[in-house]
């Protein structure tokens, strides 16, 4: 049991103590130190509420209440992830007895498939920029490099020019925790990178002149500057919609798409692992159900015994 009263600016340390491990040890990215700090806040200004002693029986209160106000069983994982992992910092670190959330498990929550978006879409999504302008090359070639690589969006917004120049079919990329890794890059993405290079970027590169002459960025936006997420976030938007007026999509439902192709086209689980950067080939595992349920539309779509319309057709 801990007692909290009369102790925010002890744990306030704490908490910052917790952050700057998360930070310079394990190496976590900016999202996750916003979202472990808030998730923690959140469940500290609980307790000042509740003016109660930390404990199993407080923090299970702590989920209750959340799951009342209306909170998504994922979102109360994550929380509770949060909290979990800010109690096991402070224990192993002897600056508490015990960990208040030993024993204390997550909601079940049901498996959610990743949104991927079909190859008739990709083929359309890539031809939608204007490749007559600096920008449409610019946008085609970030398109191409993150269906071609499966990336996330920091590890696009992080390559450089060197990174790319070269015209190998390899690019070297920082992933989560500043873990390197190698991606493998398709002649059409690799095409696009090149024209973008050559007559996209100089033109949007001398706009940069006095604002960031020395950026080696790959990818610029339209004042010379190098892009940043919800930059590119809009540019997908923007080339969506020209293809679509229903589809919703983000950068990493183009990353699950390329795993997911990767799966229905035959490849193994360990090279699509290796490919993504994911540490546990379980994270991976996901694209292999979404394989399941391609392959279960197929069969019942062309056998001809499969589902009931196919029988009715028939007849």
């Amino acid at each position: 049991m801990i007692d909290i009263e009369d102790k925010k600016t002890q744990y306030e340390i704490w908490l910052d103590g917790f952050l700057d491990h998360l930070r310079v040890v394990k190496q976590s990215s900016v999202h996750t130190l916003r979202s472990y700090s808030s998730d923690v806040v959140g469940f500290l200004d609980f307790v000042r509420e509740i003016d109660s002693p930390i404990d199993q029986f407080l923090i299970r209160r702590y989920l209750a209440r959340l799951q009342k106000t209306g909170h998504e069983k994922s979102s109360i994982a994550r929380k509770l992830a949060a909290i979990r992992a800010f109690f096991c910092y402070l224990t192993v670190h002897n600056i508490i007895e015990s960990d208040p959330t030993e024993g204390i498990r997550a909601p079940k929550q049901s498996q959610r498939l990743p949104k991927v978006v079909e190859e008739d879409f990709i083929e359309l999504l890539m031809n939608a920029p204007d490749t007559t302008t600096p920008l449409g090359l610019r946008d085609r070639a970030i398109l191409e490099t993150l269906y071609a690589t499966g990336m996330r969006l920091s590890e696009l917004l992080s390559l450089e020019i060197s990174d790319v120049s070269d015209g190998k079919d390899e690019i070297r990329v920082i992933g989560k925790r500043n873990k390197e890794r190698i991606v493998l890059i398709g002649s059409k993405a690799r095409e696009a990178i090149m024209t973008y290079l050559s007559s996209g970027r100089p033109a949007l590169k001398a706009k940069s002149q006095i604002l960031n002459p020395k950026s080696d960025a790959l990818f610029l936006g339209y004042r010379g500057s190098p892009l940043v997420p919800s930059s590119v976030r809009r540019i997908l938007d923007k080339h969506v919609e020209a293809v679509s007026s229903s589809m919703d999509i983000s950068p990493h439902t183009l990353r699950h798409s390329f795993a997911t192709h990767l799966m229905n086209g035959g490849a193994d689980l360990r090279s699509v692992q290796e490919l993504l950067g994911h540490e546990n080939v379980t994270t991976t595992q996901i694209y292999t159900h979404v394989s399941r349920e391609r392959l279960k539309e197929v069969y019942d779509r062309a056998h001809p015994r499969a589902s009931a319309d196919n029988e009715n057709m028939e007849r």
